[in-house]
């Protein structure tokens, strides 16, 4: 089991013969340039059901909702996702709708130098993991494209018939929920904290949690908030643009 992500200081471990080595990636603005949720919800509207843009004119007030606090960041998301996929498509039927998303974002909507660095990462041995509040539903073609070894984020309830439902499982994956999703990860995989060397990606200051687990935290074009953090916390800063 991992220890709270608060308890760990920005390190570099040294990497030991046999020592497991885990790279931790987010994925939006990331890996990709723009964010990938909006995106995906309108590409399945225009590609399955275009009269669902009638309900396009709520949405802003699921925002402002939101913004108020009235709703949680996941109870946002499923009510978008209601309105926008439905309320139980076949899976089999996105599919393919999912997968045409998963070519179109990593043709115009990803950081080349994050691609490289993925790459860098595989050749040098390393555990390639996904980490995202982005739905696996998609993220998860994105992440077989780029040879990822896991892909962790939010997930969706899909029922006994195969139909995807607007409800998620457990929490968001986002901000301090991605620990215990990496915990839960490293308990499958039998893999051991004290035998394992980490490294973290990530664009946002939400990931603070994550880039702190690590053992060696990259903030890649970074917020404002991040770079700051970084800065103070000694981790390295790098621009994918």
């Amino acid at each position: 089991m991992l220890l709270h992500a608060g308890c760990y200081g920005p390190r570099k471990r040294e990497v030991r013969d046999g020592m497991q080595k885990i790279s931790l990636y987010d994925m939006d603005r990331t890996i990709t340039v723009r964010g990938t949720y909006t995106p995906f919800l309108l590409h399945m509207v225009f590609s399955r059901a275009p009269w669902r843009l009638i309900f396009l004119p709520l949405l802003p007030f699921c925002f402002v909702a939101y913004g108020l606090k009235l709703i949680s960041r996941g109870k946002l998301k499923t009510l978008n996702q209601r309105m926008l996929l439905g309320g139980a498509p076949k899976l089999a039927d996105l599919q393919p709708h999912i997968e045409r998303f998963a070519e179109k974002v990593l043709q115009s909507n990803r950081h080349q130098k994050a691609i490289d660095q993925i790459e860098a990462d595989r050749a040098d041995g390393r555990t390639l993991v996904l980490v995202t509040a982005s739905y696996e539903l998609y993220a998860e073609a994105i992440a077989r494209r780029l040879q990822f070894d896991h892909t962790i984020g939010t997930q969706l309830e899909v029922d006994t018939a195969g139909c995807v439902r607007p409800k998620i499982l457990g929490e968001n994956c986002y901000d301090d929920a991605k620990i215990a999703r990496i915990e839960a990860l490293f308990t499958q995989q039998g893999w051991q904290r004290t035998e394992a060397e980490v490294r973290a990606y990530s664009d946002h200051v939400s990931d603070k949690a994550m880039l702190e687990l690590a053992d060696e935290a990259i903030a890649t074009t970074p917020t404002p908030k991040l770079r700051r953090l970084a800065e103070a916390r000694g981790w390295k800063i790098v621009d994918w643009r």
